[in-house]
């Protein structure tokens, strides 16, 4: 079916109209039109090829919410005029170790993301978000709650998921501490999950200009830092860190923050590596991980979470001629907090 969308062409062009062909929706297969799809930095990142992967012409987005158009004759969970959701993966082996316990993401044979991708066994690129409608196989698609704006429920398939999964892996339980490092589109919605979830949660950024946004999303806490000297007096406080920043950062003195058997979570991507003591981890037991996406079982279960609370992103609307001005917007971080594209006007 044809769809219109936008894409990049080259790594230096701007995105620009684009018309082109989904595939014929097989037996498992749903059609969607396309209502809202979020802008997250990794769009960016891989248009630009900052990651060295793309593949052109990209069509990027992988927050997807939208409303069901068709089904395949094999189709038993979605029928049309169900509002779903689509992130960022639209495939995977199905078959592996990591699959069958639910970790799609993680598949050892790669996942087929929803953009940058090819389509199993075909040279056809996949394509995202930033478009009029998708075809995606049932097992990849995602109910979304009646109970929320579909707009700022769009985010949820990446920023909500990619916050949720790692602090679910953690344990994190009521009255546990948790930092928050960096407040945009990851931070925000870890502030909200984070105290959702009953912890105690502090917020460490640069400033504190958005310090009053933090504390009416539920924050406890707001500490603005300037260096590792800033950070020392609150060495051994949390249980927990959760580092969103995807720029070259001090990580050894947020480590310094943990608690004994404490753990710090990578979820943002800075483009070098990271110096580390390792007496930073090995005096106090603590640990260092990153973590990816979660997988469908775990995406479903944040969804019901957040249609359970009334979990959302903070968003700005901007329409698919406004996107190129918004891409540059989220480069100089002067978005509140995530910007979702109203695609019923492609």
């Amino acid at each position: 079916m044809l769809v219109r969308g936008y894409a990049a062409h080259s790594s230096t062009s701007p995105l620009a109209p684009f018309g082109f062909e989904r595939r014929t929706p097989g037996a498992h297969d749903v059609q969607i039109a396309i209502d809202y799809c979020g802008i997250c930095h990794s769009d960016i990142h891989t248009a630009r090829n900052d990651w060295q992967n793309a593949i052109y012409p990209c069509v990027p987005g992988h927050e997807i919410v939208g409303t069901v158009m068709a089904t395949g004759p094999a189709v038993t969970r979605f029928t049309v005029g169900d509002r779903v959701g689509v992130g960022c993966f639209v495939g995977s082996c199905r078959q592996c170790d990591r699959c069958t316990r639910d970790l799609e993401s993680y598949c050892l044979k790669g996942p087929v993301l929803t953009y940058g991708s090819l389509e199993p066994g075909s040279t056809t690129p996949t394509h995202g978000g930033y478009s009029s409608g998708i075809v995606v196989d049932e097992h990849f698609v995602l109910r979304i709650p009646a109970t929320l704006d579909p707009a700022a429920a769009a985010p949820l398939l990446c920023a909500g998921i990619t916050t949720w999964s790692p602090l679910r892996h953690v344990g994190l339980s009521p009255g546990d501490s948790l930092a928050i490092v960096g407040f945009g589109g990851l931070g925000h919605m870890a502030v909200k999950l984070g105290v959702s979830l009953g912890a105690e949660v502090t917020v460490i950024s640069r400033s504190e200009r958005k310090a009053a946004d933090a504390l009416r999303m539920g924050a406890h806490d707001v500490v603005a830092v300037s260096g590792a000297r800033s950070l020392a007096r609150h060495a051994d406080r949390f249980d927990v860190v959760l580092d969103t920043v995807s720029a070259v950062h001090d990580i050894d003195a947020l480590l310094g923050c943990l608690k004994a058997d404490g753990t710090m979570v990578l979820v943002g991507a800075p483009p070098a590596t990271l110096d580390l003591s390792p007496f930073t981890l090995i005096l106090r037991r603590r640990r260092l991980m990153g973590s990816l996406v979660g997988g469908l079982r775990e995406t479903r279960e944040m969804l019901d979470h957040c249609g359970a609370h009334g979990i959302t992103s903070d968003i700005e609307h901007v329409n698919p001629d406004g996107i190129n001005a918004a891409w540059d917007r989220v480069v100089s971080g002067d978005v509140r907090y995530r910007f979702v594209i109203d695609c019923r006007k492609f």
